[in-house]
């Protein structure tokens, strides 16, 4: 098959190796369903650790052998570029394929990530041959940084926000001269086969970008932790997943950059401008579905102002439209699987037997319209302290946490008390006091008065169970880069 080529149907997924449509090296599929109505979208490839093997094999005579490496960073970024131009163009496409595939609301997918993943190809691309480099002249000496690709980088991306998570890795690691091999999560393959399409058609050469379909553990994403001509691992996903490919990747010493899982805290102060904050926390809990390790699921309220803003925050909250994520006028779709929707209930319950009090939502809708579907409504509980389980571990669905706290100090404690430390948000008009939470906030990122802003020069990643590593602007560039030092003595 030659590289513009496609399946026959948008439904027949398969493999992409060494520029080749490929299926599971043992013919096996699974399939690929619409959360909203449980409709088949289509048939994916149960990839196997030959099918890792094979695509490891592709990206490393790619990179050993092919060009991509030995172009500029100007050719690179023509391609990157085009391949840019190839996502605008099909944007619309693109984000019904995420809607159906994911759950994701329309006007998300269509208004946010879509564009987001042109942004993420643009940014790397340009931003190869616009970061700074160093020299350092000494007399007689002369000495320099080179920034040589690292080689072979395995991408593993998560179900929740898929293609533009899927870019956020492989735009940086491209656009600095890697090879790839992309492994989708299996509930979410199908924008990562269409982007794949659309890279080849925009002239990105064959073996640069592979990607195999499938699940974990010693399946086809065993050999994309553990084999040695692997240079570099890239991960989004759970905590307990990123502890496995840690230990994976340790016997070859391969670096490893891991955003893990949240339990964010969402501090408001009794100053907050309360029209700001509540949109705000609205939003940083319910967007996505509540499916977002950045959400502010843990929202500590200054007691002064507890009964005023659970109120307000309870009616917008009550007032979200859960539906059909396809309908732009729905605020919520549902949940990504069966399984997952009875791990988030799982923890309403909990809740309730931690003392917890349920102020709206708590069950799963299943009336005309969500009957078919993973729909569960936002949920708000009141009633538990920073030692409960459902306060301290990760659900990852539309389920608010809601604690109450007397001083700045207090509120600081019960926020660093989490093994997590991805991110947090602050609302208050107190400049001073915004700097004192944010210089002793355990947490990779910070908003203050604002929530979900991503400039990508900045660095990206967690601490504790959130992750290892930064990524984005210089951050990724010594991650996907080997950076070298280079010396020389001068004639005089």
């Amino acid at each position: 098959m030659t590289q513009t080529q496609r399946p026959a149907q948008v439904g027949e997924v398969r493999h992409l190796i060494g520029g080749e449509w490929k299926q599971a090296s043992d013919g096996a599929t699974f399939e690929t369903r619409d959360p909203h109505d449980g409709s088949l979208l289509g048939l994916v490839p149960k990839g196997t650790a030959d099918d890792g093997r094979a695509a490891i094999t592709s990206a490393r005579t790619a990179f050993d052998e092919g060009p991509w490496p030995q172009m500029s960073p100007k050719e690179r970024a023509k391609i990157l570029h085009a391949v840019a131009d190839k996502v605008d163009e099909h944007r619309d496409e693109l984000a019904l394929l995420e809607t159906r595939d994911g759950g994701k609301g329309i006007n998300q997918s269509l208004h946010a990530e879509i564009p987001r993943v042109a942004h993420n190809l643009r940014f790397f691309a340009d931003y190869v041959s616009l970061a700074a480099n160093e020299a350092y002249p000494d007399g007689d000496l002369f000495s320099y940084v080179l920034y040589p690709p690292a080689g072979v980088v395995s991408a593993i991306s998560p179900w929740n926000a898929p293609l533009m998570l899927a870019t956020w890795k492989i735009a940086p690691a491209l656009a600095f001269g890697n090879t790839t091999v992309l492994k989708p999560a299996p509930q979410t393959p199908l924008t990562a086969h269409r982007f794949a399409e659309l890279a080849l058609e925009a002239g990105l050469p064959e073996g640069v970008l592979n990607v195999v379909h499938g699940f974990g553990g010693e399946a086809v994403a065993g050999p994309l932790t553990s084999d040695p001509r692997v240079d570099r691992i890239t991960f989004t996903g759970s905590s307990a997943t990123g502890v496995k490919i840690l230990q994976s990747a340790a016997p070859n010493h391969t670096p490893v950059s891991a955003e893990m899982g949240g339990k964010s805290a969402n501090i408001i102060f009794d100053d907050a401008d309360l029209d700001v904050a509540v949109p705000m926390s609205i939003r940083a809990i319910f967007a996505g579905n509540g499916q977002v390790c950045l959400s502010g699921s843990r929202l500590l309220v200054q007691n002064s102002i507890m009964d005023e803003f659970l109120a307000r925050f309870t009616e917008e909250a009550s007032k979200l439209t859960v539906g059909d994520p396809k309908d732009p006028s729905n605020f919520i779709g549902p949940l990504i699987e069966q399984r997952h929707l009875e791990k988030v209930h799982s923890y309403v319950e909990l809740a309730q037997e931690e003392g917890g009090k349920i102020v709206t939502g708590g069950a799963r809708l299943t009336g005309a319209d969500h009957a078919a579907g993973f729909y569960y409504p936002p949920t708000v509980i009141t009633g538990l302290t920073n030692e409960s389980r459902t306060a301290r571990e990760e659900i990852f669905g539309p389920v608010e946490t809601v604690l109450g706290f007397d001083t700045e100090d207090e509120a600081l404690r019960i926020t660093n008390d989490s093994p997590y430390g991805l991110a947090g948000m602050l609302f208050t008009q107190n400049l001073d006091r915004a700097h004192r939470m944010a210089a002793r906030w355990k947490a990779g990122t910070v908003w203050i008065n604002t929530f979900f802003e991503r400039d990508l020069r900045l660095p990206f990643g967690g601490e504790g169970s959130s992750g290892l590593g930064r990524e984005g602007g210089q951050y990724s560039r010594d991650f996907f880069t080997e950076p070298r030092a280079v010396t020389m003595r001068l004639r005089h």
